[in-house]
């Protein structure tokens, strides 16, 4: 009985299927039935329209799973992801290029510096003093490197 029905309409056989994956989808399985489920809707649209068989519609319906898939790869790797978006999560990544005045002097190539509400510890090859304008350059884990900002003269610029 339940085979007759199904035979019989076969769009709601895909429709029915196409739901299921994509809501198999949101429970977390990272784009892998989000294709499945949307050529299965493609599948359900198109026995809806055309008087396909059976046969046909499971060859479409393997056709358009993997050609919807490729095609997702493709764009994937054409996209470009922009600096910000790398970093969006890393707040320390967003320091990069970052100035500041250091707030003690350097003991062992160690000082702090405050940025927005926080205090950051803060590493110089080379030593400086409390109040000396520093840039970040890069990020050792919670430490970010420092490096004295300069004037045109070469001496390292101090706040009095």
């Amino acid at each position: 009985m339940m085979i007759e029905l199904i035979s019989a309409q076969s769009a709601l056989f895909w429709l029915g299927l196409g739901g299921l994956l994509l809501i198999a989808e949101m429970l977390g399985t990272a784009g892998y039935l989000l294709w499945s489920g949307i050529a299965a809707l493609c599948v359900s649209l198109l026995a809806w329209i055309l008087p396909i068989g059976w046969p046909i519609q499971g060859i479409l319906f393997a056709l358009l799973t993997v050609i919807s898939a490729i095609l997702w790869r493709i764009w994937l790797k054409q996209r470009k992801l922009s600096k910000e978006a790398e970093n969006l999560n890393q707040k320390s990544h967003q320091l990069m290029g970052v100035k500041a005045v250091l707030l003690s002097d350097t003991e062992s190539g160690f000082s702090r510096v405050k940025l927005a509400d926080g205090s950051w510890r803060v590493y110089s090859d080379t030593p400086l003093h409390a109040g000396d304008k520093v840039e970040v350059v890069t990020i050792d884990g919670i430490t970010l490197h420092v490096i004295a900002i300069t004037s045109a003269g070469g001496n390292t610029q101090k706040d009095d």
